[in-house]
């Protein structure tokens, strides 16, 4: 096992969800968790959501592992595996515009748009919804788990139940920009129902076509968007009946455009951005573990 305490890396953000990435291909990093806590600091580390790794899969093209900022591992992160596919495709490593990324949700099929001959958006196929409550996983029984009543500290709310690769709860609001998120958040993310926590998207219906959302993420707090949780947004709205099943998602952070299609699979088209590339000297004591 090797070790060092220098980490090249890439800021990347979509939509404003900012993530550390890091090359992983030829000796995996062992202490990923830890190392997520250090960069995701924001006063004494890079500043982020979370770590994501990228490196070299036996399944697909390539591999995507991701860290929320308390160091916790999630299965699948919209805005990061976007960023991923622009980073592999603009470094070269990466030839076709259409490509495959390993997640712990599975694998995801990606097809990027290039504007001069680099990324500036991506489509992906996010999957079939899964929709049965131990499945997801909620401690509840049933087919489904859909528009239901939660209650969270004490104050009853209509919640609707859906797994993108990770679990997701949506619950609807007259207006979302009223939230005060740090104080409710972590009630819905721990609650007991929810054995594995919960990300929950709370959701303002503005017409057929178009929504706004608000995120607490399990892991890392508000953040300014979530392509999995506007995925399990769209899925929501369309078995509620409030929107179509075509929707255009307002974040905190910018938009993201959702299709549930015909044949189940939910597809997100959104932005990725490459901020700087830097060098990061961890704390004394700290290194990263090969």
């Amino acid at each position: 096992m090797t070790t060092e305490n220098r980490m090249r890396f890439t800021k990347m953000e979509g939509l404003g969800n900012d993530y550390v990435y890091v090359e992983d291909f030829d000796n995996p990093m062992r202490n990923a968790p830890e190392i997520a806590r250090h960069v995701s600091d924001r006063h004494f580390g890079i500043g982020g959501d979370g770590l994501v790794l990228m490196g070299k899969s036996d399944k697909a093209d390539f591999r995507m592992r991701m860290f929320n900022a308390d160091g916790s591992e999630g299965e699948m992160c919209g805005n990061a595996i976007r960023c991923v596919g622009k980073y592999l495709y603009d470094r070269s490593f990466a030839k076709s515009t259409t490509l495959t990324i390993e997640t712990l949700a599975g694998i995801r099929t990606l097809n990027l748009t290039l504007e001069n001959n680099k990324v500036a958006s991506v489509r992906v196929d996010m999957g079939q919804p899964i929709l049965k409550p131990r499945d997801i996983p909620l401690d509840a029984d049933g087919a489904t788990f859909i528009d239901q009543e939660l209650f969270v500290d004490g104050v009853a709310h209509r919640a609707t139940a859906v797994s993108m690769g990770n679990p997701h709860i949506v619950i609807p609001v007259k207006n979302v920009a009223k939230l005060d998120l740090p104080k409710i958040g972590p009630s819905f993310e721990n609650h007991k129902l929810f054995p594995k926590r919960i990300n929950t998207e709370f959701v303002e219906v503005l017409s057929r076509q178009e929504v706004r959302m608000r995120v607490w993420e399990r892991g890392s707090g508000e953040t300014l968007a979530c392509g999995t949780g506007a995925c399990a947004t769209a899925v929501a709205c369309a078995l509620n009946g409030w929107t179509d099943k075509k929707l255009t998602i307002h974040l905190t952070g910018g938009d993201l455009h959702i299709e549930w299609s015909d044949n189940g699979m939910v597809f997100m088209s959104g932005p990725a951005t490459i901020v700087f590339d830097g060098e990061y000297l961890l704390p004394v004591g700290v290194v990263v573990e090969r």
